[in-house]
């Protein structure tokens, strides 16, 4: 499929869907000007000025994973997924760092609801459920199908009969469940969608999975072909049908991140850049993946996700770069106005220039 193709479907369902491959490292890069030194892989990198002391309300004065996940499964247990997925939504708000895992947290209370109201799925999502990219969707839905005594039909009737992104997204992450981790399968499946953009939205999540499974969730990471990703990143994207393809070459950064240690090597941004060339025709949309990527790890930061775009080499792949800056960070702040405050912060006039584009803003500043 053209990527041009791509982009354009990408951009109708990113406002719902998100593009939310999600890491659950932390930390800051360390070379991003910080009070504090990055931390550890899976502890919270502090803001600056923070202390570890808690806050008046008794939270902590930095979230990890797990403080994070805990407090929200107990919210959860006392009241309802709406109320948690609420404060959720604050948090990841307030401490923009804590979007690096807020995703896998959201899958975690899909799961949870599912099993609190007995597979009663419109139940499950009555609740408002967009937060942190539709995590909680996405978990419910790979519950749903986890459970499933006919997955195969069940793919086609869980999402009925509004069929919207988020959810056919989710559909996507399941089958992952379902096929275990097998890609034809997986590609079988989605292409059981009537339509040409669901079964892209399909793939989207089963590319996702494929590259950033949830490093706690034993079943996600129990049938992933960790050997071939290991020799090669790019696997499986090059020998995929065109219509696959995009989705794929999007998703592959995330890997090649997270195997490279992005949080204490921070030069891994700029690395990739170099890396997605080796993608032939997919390069373009592996940039933008990138990009993507660069933004979510980096949301409090946005000069500096920006100075990695123009890094690469060539004026269109730091185009395609900042294309996936601005992709995350419109679906993170879905505000009017936050596409122009974004570009008013990089300080490049290339990127910015860039930015303004990707965003439909003018040449210059308002």
């Amino acid at each position: 499929m053209h990527p041009r193709i791509f982009a354009i479907i990408t951009a109708v369902l990113l406002g719902a869907l998100g593009l939310g491959a999600v890491m659950l490292t932390d930390a800051v890069p360390a070379s991003v000007p910080t009070a504090a030194a990055a931390a550890p892989a899976g502890a919270a990198a502090p803001a600056p000025g923070a202390s570890g002391s808690p806050s008046p309300t008794g939270d902590p004065a930095v979230w990890t994973r797990s403080t994070l996940r805990n407090k929200l499964m107990t919210e959860m247990d006392a009241t309802d997924p709406g109320v948690a997925l609420a404060d959720l939504d604050k948090i990841t708000k307030d401490k923009p760092y804590t979007v690096r895992f807020c995703h896998p947290i959201a899958h975690e209370l899909g799961h949870a609801a599912v099993q609190r109201y007995k597979e009663d799925f419109q139940k499950v999502i009555s609740f408002p459920h967009e937060t942190c990219a539709a995590g909680y969707l996405h978990g419910a839905v790979e519950e749903m199908l986890a459970n499933s005594k006919d997955p195969q039909g069940d793919i086609l009737k869980l999402c009925a009969p509004a069929n919207k992104g988020p959810c056919i997204h989710g559909v996507g992450h399941g089958i992952m469940f379902v096929t275990k981790q097998d890609i034809p399968q997986a590609r079988e499946l989605c292409n059981k969608f009537p339509t040409t953009s669901m079964r892209i939205t399909c793939s989207e999540g089963v590319f996702m999975q494929l590259f950033a499974p949830d490093e706690e969730d034993e079943k996600a990471k129990a049938n992933l072909p960790q050997d071939k990703l290991a020799k090669e990143p790019l696997y499986p994207c090059p020998e995929q049908p065109s219509l696959f393809q995009s989705a794929c070459f999007f998703y592959a950064p995330t890997f090649y991140l997270s195997s490279h240690d992005y949080a204490n090597h921070p030069e891994a941004f700029s690395d990739a850049l170099k890396w997605c060339l080796q993608a032939g025709g997919g390069s373009t949309d592996c940039s933008r993946g990138v990009g993507s990527r660069t933004m979510k790890y980096n949301l409090d930061r946005e000069d500096w996700a920006a100075q990695q775009c123009a890094t690469a080499k060539d004026g269109w792949q730091r185009k395609a770069c900042t294309d996936g800056l601005v992709s995350y960070y419109t679906v993170n702040y879905t505000e009017n106005g936050a596409a122009a405050r974004l570009c008013s912060k990089i300080t490049s006039k290339e990127i910015q220039g860039y930015c303004r584009s990707a965003s439909g803003l003018a040449a210059t500043l308002d």
